[in-house]
């Protein structure tokens, strides 16, 4: 009997350290899309099936508001309250991970493979994040109108020039149709300026910050390209080419739709909306050439580890689990936005070989260009901005970017080059 009971007391222990072996660890993520309910569904679809698919860890998600969503991090990190996994927009990593909030991460040998550039965070020489999506730009014109205005199509291969395009905006203010011939989206002031319009200045030659050392702006954002391309922004306002700081929202949104624009320079979110509306008229067509080649922005939201994660084999395990194609083809098709590889996009409604939106994977491959990869983006973001909203409104270009170029130099200055952490 004494036998028996020692028996049953061992398959009774064994039960409940067996137990506790396959107890799922939580993890924690934060996402910054809290408002949209299809992000949400897929979001939770994907942990719904990565929790289903092992035994070993249990995710659950917070959401925020995008525009309280940056702060929110921030804050958490400065009181040591972060989560396992963090959404962090692509050019705002670097600061992230040089200011100690991030770490590499763990992916398997390929996991990458076949991604678009701009959905993989490089910093230091090391992968931070990835992302399901990147997103581009694209100028927006109708079929019509540029039959109309016999103006020619431009392509990947053969954009408009510069001059090409300064004559296609003046043909259609002459022509009295429209509010503006081009919507530049100046109602939306935030990240959108130096995502949408440092394209411009780079194709010009000019940039942000010199990006051989990153310890500097002079020269690039107030060089000789850089106060070409100024010059050439101020024309678009003072020649009434476009709506200014001023811009409504609602005439940003729905102004190329309703016809008082001619063209729409915006990004690939809303043209599934624009194709409801339009239908086959509407074509979306690649940046001007203004002298060193067509560029776009690239890189958008992305998923990371926070450096105080105690488990990021855990967290890089959901992650990995989240780049199948299948989830990177349900973002796509449920949000709208470019999937992050090829395999990705052949499976999507909208961004297969015939599809509708084809010519934005094309565009993300062959145009797009990362914002400055260094910690001090966050800072020349904010400087380029605000030269960019003085200039339009009629400051002189020179003493804008100058004053620009000193802000950031400044910064550079204080924070020891970003060469070390804080």
């Amino acid at each position: 009997m004494k036998s028996l009971n020692i028996l049953a007391a061992t398959l009774v222990l064994s039960t409940a350290l067996g137990g506790t072996a396959f107890a799922q660890t939580d993890l924690t993520m934060w996402y910054h899309g809290a408002g949209s309910s299809v992000e949400r569904e897929l979001i939770n679809g994907i942990i719904t099936d990565f929790n289903g698919s092992q035994t070993d860890w249990k995710v659950s998600l917070q959401e925020f508001p995008q525009a309280a969503y940056n702060d929110s991090v921030v804050a958490a990190a400065v009181s040591g309250n972060l989560p396992d996994i963090i959404d962090v927009d692509g050019p705002v990593m670097p600061n992230w991970a040089w200011a100690g909030y991030m770490q590499p991460l763990q992916l398997s040998e390929g996991a990458l493979d076949g991604f678009l550039p701009g959905a993989i965070g490089e910093y230091n020489g090391e992968v931070y994040s990835v992302g399901l999506w990147d997103a581009a730009v694209a100028m927006y014109a109708r079929k019509s109108t540029l039959e109309k205005f016999d103006i020619r199509t431009p392509t990947l291969q053969e954009p408009w020039t510069r001059e090409e395009f300064d004559d296609i905006l003046a043909t259609l203010k002459a022509s009295g149709e429209f509010d503006y011939p081009l919507n530049l989206g100046m109602a939306d002031q935030g990240e959108w300026y130096p995502y949408a319009f440092a394209p411009f200045l780079w194709s010009f030659g000019g940039d942000l910050v010199d990006r051989t050392t990153y310890e500097t702006a002079e020269g690039a954002l107030n060089g000789e390209a850089a106060v070409e391309f100024g010059e050439w922004w101020q024309s678009l306002f003072t020649n009434d080419y476009v709506p200014g700081t001023s811009q409504d929202m609602a005439s940003h949104e729905t102004g190329f739709i309703d016809g008082d624009y001619a063209l729409q320079w915006n990004g690939n979110w809303v043209a599934v909306n624009t194709l409801k509306a339009l239908g086959d008229d509407v074509v979306f067509l690649p940046a001007p050439d203004f002298g060193n080649g067509p560029k776009i922005g690239g890189a958008s939201w992305q998923f990371g580890i926070a450096a105080t994660s105690e488990h990021p084999d855990g967290a890089s395990a959901f992650i990995e689990f989240a780049l199948q194609p299948k989830y990177l083809a349900a973002f796509s098709d449920g949000i709208g936005l470019i999937p992050a590889t090829a395999e990705a996009a052949a499976m999507t409604e909208n961004y297969a070989p015939g599809g509708a939106l084809e010519s934005f994977y094309a565009l993300s491959e062959q145009q797009a260009m990362l914002r400055p990869v260094t910690p001090g983006y966050v800072f020349e973001a904010l400087e380029f901005r605000k030269a960019l909203s003085d200039i339009a409104n009629g400051a002189d270009v020179i003493d804008a970017l100058d004053a620009a170029a000193d802000a950031i130099n400044a910064d550079i200055a204080r924070n020891n080059n970003y060469a070390v952490a804080p």
